[in-house]
């Protein structure tokens, strides 16, 4: 690959980079404000995912496609959590309304 390629590689990992940052500091906000359980889950879910994406972009910037491995198994194991906390959730939903 050329430079100009690589260049355009580095600036592409730049301004994702920076879009994980703030998508995670605004989903930090999220995180401490959130009103409820399910908000502060979901929130903590959507931190965790942002770090399997800046891990596949380190494996891009530093050109070693053996961390797109982790990034893959920690997203996978962030979506069994989010599924068993929304039946979880749901559980507990459906277990009020019956006391109620």
């Amino acid at each position: 690959m050329n430079n100009e390629g690589v260049d355009m590689i580095m600036v592409g990992v730049a301004v994702v980079a920076t879009m994980l940052v703030a998508g995670s500091l605004l989903t930090f906000v999220r995180l401490s404000r959130g009103p409820g359980l399910p908000d502060r889950v979901v929130a903590l879910d959507l931190i965790a995912m942002y770090v399997a994406g800046a891990i596949a972009v380190y494996a891009i910037a530093t050109d070693q496609p053996i961390f797109i491995l982790p990034a893959i198994t920690l997203a996978l194991v962030l979506f069994v959590g989010t599924v068993a906390f929304a039946m979880y959730v749901e559980k507990r939903n459906r277990e009020g309304r019956d006391e109620q």
